[in-house]
């Protein structure tokens, strides 16, 4: 197995299956670093391990961005939100569905023949996740509290807002610039 195969199976297992992680931090910014470990920890790792995978997929970067954009986008909708939030399916759905599209937007990105390409596609993922982040963090008020019939937890979507942009873009972005970089370097030699 490979490190980058065993640091997946690793964050897999964390993102999905550490129970204490909604009791250490609270529910909702629990949630969000589970969604920001599948999309911006394993699905790269996984495309790391088997890059051959990646490739033969062949996804334009376009496609695998704009899927992760549609689908990250979509399930932060108050509607999809609460399918996710109150049953085990809705759940399950959308942690497949964030971990299918992070998988294509680094697979699209890190098997671009043109590793321009691949770094635009992470860049827009970046901002995209920026100002996913953002919004969640500068809301006046709990956004998903009503349609889940929870308490409002203002603080709580703060935190996972401020883990979006911790964690996601920053990874996207690193990701895009040590593309980019690959992209000079083969346009210096």
């Amino acid at each position: 197995m490979t490190r980058a195969a065993a640091l997946g199976a690793v964050a897999l297992l964390a993102a999905l299956y550490l129970p204490a992680w909604p009791a250490l931090i609270g529910p909702f910014p629990a949630h969000m670093l589970r969604h920001m470990g599948l999309v911006a920890g394993v699905a790269p790792l996984v495309v790391l391990a088997w890059p051959g995978l990646a490739r033969r997929a062949g996804l334009p970067v376009v496609l695998g961005a704009g899927l992760e954009f549609v689908v990250v986008w979509a399930w932060h909708l108050p509607l999809l939100h609460m399918t996710a939030q109150t049953g085990a399916f809705g759940k399950a759905l959308e942690q497949a569905m964030f971990l299918g599209a992070g998988w294509a937007v680094w697979a699209s990105a890190l098997s671009a023949r043109e590793p321009m390409a691949g770094a635009g596609g992470l860049f827009l993922t970046s901002v995209h996740m920026t100002m996913l982040g953002a919004l969640l963090v500068l809301a006046p008020g709990d956004l998903y509290a009503e349609i889940c019939g929870r308490a409002p937890d203002l603080s709580g979507q703060q935190l996972g807002g401020l883990l979006m942009l911790a964690i996601g873009t920053p990874v996207y972005l690193f990701g895009g610039l040590a593309l980019m970089r690959r992209g000079l370097q083969g346009g210096l030699t």
